[in-house]
């Protein structure tokens, strides 16, 4: 059989350019694959469909096969047993030899893609509904909308004692009231292990299923290292397949875990020597906290009794009634989680959370959530920028081109080309881009020079400071666009999910709004910004902020004074304890198209705007780069 993990498009189910037809009749044979494999472990088959005249052909043939897998149901695949070992060896203070901690023996194995995705939905049928998931199948899949969406973290984290540390915002738990957990873990209610395969009929199939993944830990460097994944087995109980199906379409069916060619433990090229383990156990809500042994409150530690593992009255349940993932892991590096609940992304980022653990012990890797960005400031330059190099790094355009001049068609203007890249223009240190003339001007051997600015070009300056025409986003104009020539790497190390990774990597386009600016009335109008430019400001502090002397009051910058910011002025004109009552009042009677037009007359070019007070920035902000 073809090892699964070896191959992305069959792990993930991927059958590209297949037609309607053939996709078809690979479900039937799915569906034959299926009820023969239900047949084999001495369960009902689906009825009405595919596969019923190969059971009664082979029915000698599987009756051997079931008598055969009865026998050695104490036999447990090599992951099971390195799961199964380390738990006896870790919890041997507290679980006896003769009764040792087991995982479910016979499971219904999903050693293919696509198995758990027909044993979600009954087979004659497009829709199941139970108390925890309801499934419907569709045009281009399935869906699956499990009972819980959950939206907090807040006591989700549990973690046995012993082992690694547990962090202080992670609830600790006692080992013996682990090990009881698992037990009962292992014990689902019998409405639980039903499979949805067959719950349109009278005789239901009904069992655990169980599904191995090899995610990757360290992808491939071509002539460095090899591809290297970890182990991780699922259970769960029949009802919870839909679970299932979807992890093993993120990271990939691994295969049967009893055929020699999937045991990481023989590929030791590949495996990165770590094994992670998910149980599946929506039965263990509303269990008692007495009767899993956690102590009374006058025997508990101070940290149990923070994190609530012991008990007061005798029908306190765990952690609430509410869900919880508890983990046990060592530096061995075996991860076992329990979830009460079948809400979807906790399957997907506990196997995050493993990978997470085996980067961290394996070293020289991070895991998914590991990156960052590499930022090139960029900043709004107004209409004209004069280029200083010499401020910057000292160099000239004569340094460039000695030092890059393989790279670069010098054009006897003094300026130069990028021979790769013809958009990309080398210009002097001393270079004046001007917008409204669309040029780009400078001296070249004492003689004046001008190129065009045109869009599309990118001028480099010799301190590596690029610039750019943009067109605005909202409006119908354009600005100068300069980015520094040296980049800030920001890096966040590997976290699991929630450490912040996407924020620094998303563009903040979608929190600016562009649009016209309506004026109901003009002369109004006018008369309230002419007030908000010339009002005195020191004015605005109450008594409270005056005696704690934390403001400058002995003057009052105007709004578009050269010492304050865009956001000074945001903070100027937004009411605050601060501020006397009379000036927040006044703050509050601004019309909200008022505030618009403020702001948008210290950005861009706005239509319908007072071009005095445009023109009046637009110098401001040429002074302010002239005297930079």
């Amino acid at each position: 059989m073809k090892n699964l993990s070896m191959d992305p498009n069959l792990a993930l189910g991927f059958r590209p350019h297949l037609s309607t037809e053939v996709q078809e009749s690979q479900r039937q044979a799915l569906l034959r694959y299926i009820n023969l494999k239900l047949a084999a472990h001495g369960q009902p088959i689906a009825e009405g469909v595919a596969g019923g005249e190969l059971i009664d052909l082979t029915r000698g043939l599987l009756a051997n096969f079931n008598e055969k897998t009865r026998l050695l149901d104490d036999y447990r695949c090599p992951a099971d047993r390195r799961i199964e070992d380390f738990l006896n060896r870790h919890f041997g203070d507290v679980v006896s030899p003769s009764d040792p901690l087991r995982l479910p023996g016979r499971t219904i194995i999903l050693d293919r893609h696509g198995i758990a995705r027909e044993l979600s939905l009954p087979a004659d049928g497009d829709k199941y509904e139970s108390s925890i998931v309801t499934s419907y199948r569709v045009k281009n899949g399935v869906l699956h909308n499990p009972r819980s969406d959950r939206r907090t973290t807040k006591g989700t984290f549990h973690i046995v004692e012993g082992g690694l540390p547990v962090p202080g915002d992670k609830l600790e738990v006692p080992r013996k009231a682990y090990v009881e957990l698992f037990r009962r873990a292992m014990q689902p209610p019998a409405e639980l292990l039903q499979l949805p395969f067959t719950s349109g009929q009278s005789a239901h199939a009904s069992g655990w299923v169980s599904l191995l993944l090899r995610p990757i830990v360290c992808p491939e460097v071509p002539g460095y290292c090899p591809r290297q994944t970890m182990e991780t087995r699922f259970f769960a109980p029949g009802n919870l397949v839909s679970n299932l199906d979807f992890v093993e379409s993120i990271f990939g069916n691994a295969g049967d875990p009893f055929l020699p060619e999937n045991d990481a433990g023989l590929d030791i090229d590949h495996w990165t020597g770590h094994t992670g383990c998910v149980i599946l156990a929506t039965h263990l809500l509303g269990i008692g906290k007495k009767e899993i042994g956690l102590p009374h409150i006058s025997e508990a530690t101070e940290r149990q009794k923070r994190d609530g593992m012991c008990w007061e009255r005798d029908d306190e349940l765990y952690n609430d009634g509410e869900a919880f993932k508890l983990v046990c892991r060592n530096q061995e590096g075996v991860e076992i989680t329990i979830i009460s609940d079948n809400y979807f992304g906790y399957c997907k980022k506990t196997v995050k959370t493993q990978i997470s653990y085996a980067a961290n012990l394996m070293g020289q890797v991070e895991e998914e959530h590991a990156g960052g960005a590499m930022v090139y400031p960029s900043f709004l330059l107004g209409e004209s920028f004069q280029v200083n190099s010499r401020r910057y790094n000292g160099r000239t355009f004569t340094d460039v081109v000695r030092d890059y001049g393989e790279w670069i068609d010098v054009r006897q203007e003094g300026y130069g080309v990028d021979k790769r890249y013809d958009r990309l223009i080398y210009i002097p240190e001393d270079a004046r881009a001007d917008l409204r003339a669309q040029t780009i001007r400078y001296d070249h051997d004492g003689h004046p020079q001008e190129i065009p600015l045109l869009p599309g070009r990118v001028y480099m300056a010799p301190s590596g400071y690029k610039i750019r025409m943009e067109k605005h986003p909202g409006l119908r104009c354009w600005r100068l666009i300069g980015t520094g020539g040296e980049g800030i790497f920001c890096h966040k190390p590997c976290t699991v999910s929630g450490g912040g990774k996407s924020e620094i990597s998303k563009s903040i386009v979608d929190y600016m709004q562009y649009g016209s600016v309506f004026v109901a009335d003009w002369g109004e109008d006018s008369r309230i910004v002419d007030e908000v430019f010339k009002r005195d400001y020191s004015k605005r502090w109450n008594p409270e902020a005056l005696a704690k002397q934390r403001y400058d009051v002995y003057e009052s910058r105007g709004v578009l004074s050269e010492r304050r910011s865009l956001g000074s002025v945001i903070k100027l004109l937004t009411p605050s304890d601060d501020y006397t009552e009379e000036y927040n009042s006044w703050l509050r009677s601004l019309p909200e198209h008022i505030y618009a037009a403020r702001v948008r007359n210290q950005t861009v070019h706005g239509p319908g705007l007072d071009r005095r007070l445009e023109e009046s920035l637009q110098r401001r902000h040429r002074q302010r780069l002239a005297g930079a």
